[in-house]
């Protein structure tokens, strides 16, 4: 299951910026990070994918997401733009942002190439 975060449980499980100016991921395994709004098509029509990866993935992956509109500041410190945004957070190296509602077969790629992790 993809689960919400504030920004405290943001802080909590994936990096905490107050605290530091530099990346220093927190998670006991990469995560994908899906910024997201409830108006916004798009963000709509990738939601349930997520869902899916999240079952295929369980227990591998983290699959967060926020809500841009509740969560200004978590928007706000990651330069969000433009929704969907989904930030690949490896469990070592630095995070990627990609942009738009990705395939399934682009985002398990991603989760490949960028995460590290195999289905």
């Amino acid at each position: 299951m993809t689960e919400n975060l504030t920004k405290e449980t943001f802080l909590e499980k994936v990096f905490n910026f107050e605290e530091s100016q530099e990346w220093k991921f927190k998670g006991d395994k990469p995560a994908l990070i899906d910024f997201y709004a409830d108006w916004c098509g798009p963000c709509k029509a990738i939601a349930p994918v997520l869902e899916v990866l999240s079952q295929e993935y369980e227990g591998k992956i983290d699959i967060y997401k926020i809500d841009t509109e509740a969560e200004q500041e978590l928007s706000a410190a990651f330069g969000i733009r433009s929704i969907p945004s989904m930030l690949f957070c490896p469990a070592e190296g630095e995070p990627q942002m990609a942009n738009g509602a990705l395939p399934k077969a682009e985002l398990e790629r991603i989760i490949a190439e960028v995460l590290k992790v195999e289905k």
